[in-house]
């Protein structure tokens, strides 16, 4: 055990005669290492885009429902008539009549033809 455990940390893996099977399994060892280091850092860079775009999301929400309830009170007509008030415009105190306008008739062609 002792000899094991000193051969390992002299290195003597690293230049026995068989150490090229050491050599392929630590390179292949080190590039799976990389290999799960940058994905792991993928990971966490489409984490912090996700969490980013879902903040926005509510800021923008937020903010289009403050715009829509202000849409909303400047559309009311008390606001509208205020406004007008300004400008010395009042409402009619009669109310509007709803005009109809009735369109002759069109002929079909054959009816035309046959006249």
């Amino acid at each position: 055990m002792r000899k094991g455990v000193y051969g390992i940390l002299k290195a003597r893996i690293l230049v026995n005669e068989d150490a090229t099977k050491n050599w392929r399994f630590i390179v292949f060892f080190i590039l799976l290492a990389i290999l799960m280091i940058a994905n792991n850092h993928q990971y966490d860079q489409k984490i912090f885009r996700i969490n980013e775009l879902t903040n926005k999301v509510k800021e923008l929400r937020s903010e289009f429902v403050d715009r829509r309830s202000e849409l909303m009170k400047l559309k009311m007509e008390s606001t509208i008539s205020k406004k007008m008030e300004e400008r010395n415009i009042f409402p009619s105190a009669v109310p509007p009549k709803k005009i109809k306008v009735k369109q002759p008739v069109q002929k079909s062609f054959f009816k035309k033809l046959w006249q």
